[in-house]
């Protein structure tokens, strides 16, 4: 299956089968699911979420999309513009790849914190900062 891109600012209400839609405003890319069971799959697009790459074949989404939440459980990779159907996982394996992405997502802000100097020492900067008005 072929999948085109298609830039929006807000998502349509009635979408297309092979189209990846994707808002940069809002930061996220909606499609149906590839199985064709019509469900609305949305991937939000983020330094912790998934990545897009356009490129002169299609986009490529990363990392892949499980539907482990849907009856079809369908589970694939978007790359230059098809789909490319993965392994089904098992409930073990859904349980690890959701642990994975939580302690990914843990690691990306613990260090965002570090660099701003952590959330106490930005609250008593905004404290000091306002005991000086």
């Amino acid at each position: 299956m072929k999948i085109e891109l298609q830039h929006v600012h807000y998502m349509p209400k009635e979408m297309k089968p092979g189209v990846l839609y994707v808002s940069d405003d809002f930061g996220i890319a909606v499609h149906l699911c590839a199985c064709g069971c019509e469900s609305k799959i949305r991937t939000p697009l983020g330094p912790t979420e998934w990545t897009l790459e356009e490129t002169d074949y299609g986009p490529t989404l990363r990392p892949s999309i499980g539907n482990w939440q849907l009856p079809c459980q369908s589970h694939y990779l978007i790359t230059k513009g098809q789909i490319v159907w993965a392994t089904k996982w098992t409930p073990a394996q859904i349980a690890a790849g959701r642990h994975s992405e939580e302690v990914r997502r843990r690691t990306y802000y613990d260090g965002c914190d570090r660099r701003q100097g952590g959330i106490f020492r930005r609250f008593w900067q905004r404290v000091k900062n306002l005991i000086k008005r």
